[in-house]
């Protein structure tokens, strides 16, 4: 009998009274026909209204001062439409964490009079599906008068969404379609800035998206991946394409597994009508889903949240305005909490290393920025489409340095600059203004060794400093020797600074990464030539952790060292290898090309032209 329960519009609206607190459904749950009939009603009981919505995100509630007679919204979140009105004046702000919401709604710290909600229509044992289970229970339960909007167009999505027609005073028939949110375009450097996220992201691992560019783009870097599971505040298109890649199982969380888990329902029409009754999917609370306990439960956690602007010391200034959902300060605090939690979890900040009018987003301080995050003695990682900067553990000036590095190339002379002034860097530190553009990225890749082990290969950079000079104070004096032919006892800064700052032209080293404990990352190989300007052959050295010899490492660099030198046009390579260095010469020997060999003193003289694959004999 709950169609004796519908009525008009008007009728529900006839039943408010001024001064009223009216809590409105967010996102699919926004009741647009109850809502555009209140802004448009001139009745004399529709005035001064307390309008309650945790996220302003539709168009139907209007916030400008046309309607201050008639109400006052009051948010929890400054993003999407909102921020702009809230810094006006016009909007009330409540700061607080996600996750306690529920509870101040459901201890009357905050007070409703009145709740309108959009639900599925209802089946015929009398059960509809709440399109938002952030704190919609929580507030039916405490509010007076209850109305549903039935919307025959809304899915009916699994989990702790059912809701029984006896819930509610009245219901509407809506009229208008779900808010549905359109898919952001996904430039050329979010992709690139999701693929040197999902380079740190691991088969088996448990994720948080959001809405906006740098997600879309998540979801085609993340869909080779095996066996991620979901646990996010929000469920939108870009996950229902990572689900649908295969990449998603959910077979490795500790709650809810087998099913991805989040809170808010934010997409396309599309995207409503594949979770309508799809069981991969369970909507909980927000006290369930944004409870860093429950996320940290997860074993490797990754938090991945977009920052406007980061500073060399590693705050963060969030976005703000239309299209932020996922950067608020009490959202990312929670994500921030949850993935510490997690054992082996991970927090990443991606963002461009330009905003789209040119100016660096990595600056020298976001002091005098709104909206800031600053919790910088628990920073893991930031990407941007230049690569990845490892904070965990590192000291201000080691920081101020991974930053730099993925700046903008054009960015960096000035950041290195003003570090300087700020006592940031060595007030010595080398930068070369060329080696940024020169960087050769396309030299970077992964390979799996004996035992398992993954080691990644890049270009050195000069934030390579300290780990160069670990991996130098690791060798025994034979391997110290072996490599410089001579006795060397310390690597100081100057020296070591130097050798890390090349220009990618004349001088390439490209070194061998492992990540250890924390999230760090250990140089355990290194291999590099250098020129003359003036000669066609570069000479070549090797050096590898004693402790990672003997799985194939040095061979595997030699290969990328010859690559890359025939790449830029070199003619061969010369090495001198001590004679009692018998794993280097065997290393030399597996060479393509015919090597060349002179003993002297002690010291083999090789020369290896790289004489055209094509010309070379057929091995037996």
């Amino acid at each position: 009998m709950w169609k004796d329960k519908v009525v008009s519009p008007q009728e529900v609206l006839s039943k408010i009274e001024p001064g009223m607190t009216i809590f409105l459904g967010t996102g699919m749950a926004e009741p647009r026909t109850l809502v555009k009939h209140l802004m448009a009603s001139e009745e004399n009981n529709l005035r001064d209204l307390e309008l309650i919505q945790l996220v302003s995100l539709g168009d139907t509630i209007p916030i400008d001062e046309r309607y201050s007679w008639k109400f006052r919204l009051r948010t929890f979140f400054s993003g999407w439409i909102a921020s702009e009105a809230i810094s006006a004046g016009r909007v009330d702000l409540i700061p607080s964490r996600f996750s306690k919401i529920p509870e101040l709604f459901k201890s009357g710290a905050i007070h409703i009079d009145a709740t309108f909600i959009q639900i599925s229509p209802p089946d015929e044992n009398g059960y509809a599906c709440l399109l938002g289970v952030d704190v919609e229970r929580q507030v039916m339960e405490t509010a007076q008068l209850v109305v549903g909007e039935i919307n025959e167009h809304a899915p009916r999505i699994m989990g702790d969404t059912l809701v029984h027609v006896d819930e509610f005073n009245y219901f509407v028939e809506s009229t208008e379609l779900p808010l549905y949110i359109p898919r952001w375009p996904v430039a050329d450097v979010f992709l690139k800035i999701a693929a040197n996220i999902a380079a740190v992201v691991q088969d088996g691992s448990c994720i948080s998206l959001g809405i906006g560019p740098l997600y879309e783009a998540l979801a085609v870097q993340l869909a080779t991946k095996k066996n991620l599971g979901i646990h996010s505040p929000f469920f939108t298109d870009s996950l229902m394409d990572l689900v649908k890649s295969g990449a998603v199982t959910n077979r490795y969380k500790s709650v809810f597994r087998g099913k991805c888990s989040a809170s808010y329902l934010m997409g396309t029409e599309k995207l409503m009508h594949w979770l309508d009754r799809n069981p991969l999917v369970d909507f909980q609370p927000e006290d369930v889903i944004t409870d860093p306990k429950v996320i940290g439960s997860n074993d490797r956690m990754m938090a991945i949240l977009p920052a406007r602007k980061i500073d060399l010391t590693g705050n963060v200034a969030l976005h703000t305005g239309k299209g932020n959902i996922t950067a608020g300060p009490g959202n990312v605090q929670e994500l921030f909490m949850g993935a510490a939690l997690s054992k082996k979890g991970r927090t990443i900040f991606g963002l461009p290393s330009r905003n789209i009018k040119g100016m660096p987003n990595i600056v020298l301080s976001v002091d005098n920025m709104p909206f800031q995050f600053t919790n910088r003695e628990s920073m893991d990682l930031v990407a941007t489409e230049y690569g990845v900067a490892y904070l965990m553990g590192k000291s201000m000036r080691e920081r101020a340095q991974e930053l730099i590095d993925i700046a903008h190339p054009a960015d960096r002379e000035e950041l290195v600059r003003q570090a300087k002034e700020a006592k940031l860097l060595y007030a010595d530190q080398i930068y070369f203004p060329e080696s940024g553009h020169l960087y050769p990225s396309k030299v970077s890749c992964s390979h799996e060794f004996k035992d398992g082990l993954k080691v990644n290969f890049r270009p050195i950079k000069p934030s390579d400093e300290d780990k160069m000079r670990d991996l130098f104070y690791r060798f025994s004096d034979q391997a110290v020797y072996s490599r410089y032919f001579t006795s060397i006892k310390t690597m100081p800064h100057k020296k070591m600074q130097e050798y890390v700052n090349v220009n990618y032209r004349w001088v390439m080293s490209i070194v061998g990464v492992v990540e250890v404990s924390a999230g760090t990352e250990k140089i355990i190989a290194e291999a590099r030539y250098a020129r003359m300007k003036q000669d066609t052959f570069a000479d070549t050295a090797f050096i590898v952790d004693e402790a990672y010899q003997g799985k194939g490492i040095a061979s595997y660099l030699f290969e990328l060292l010859i690559r890359t030198a025939r790449e830029e046009c070199i003619g061969g390579f010369t090495a001198d290898v001590l004679a009692t260095n018998k794993s280097m010469l065997k290393v030399f020997e597996k060479a393509p090309f015919p090597v060349q060999t002179v003993l002297s003193r002690g010291v083999y003289e090789l020369t290896i032209p790289f004489t055209p694959l094509s010309e070379l004999p057929a091995k037996d």
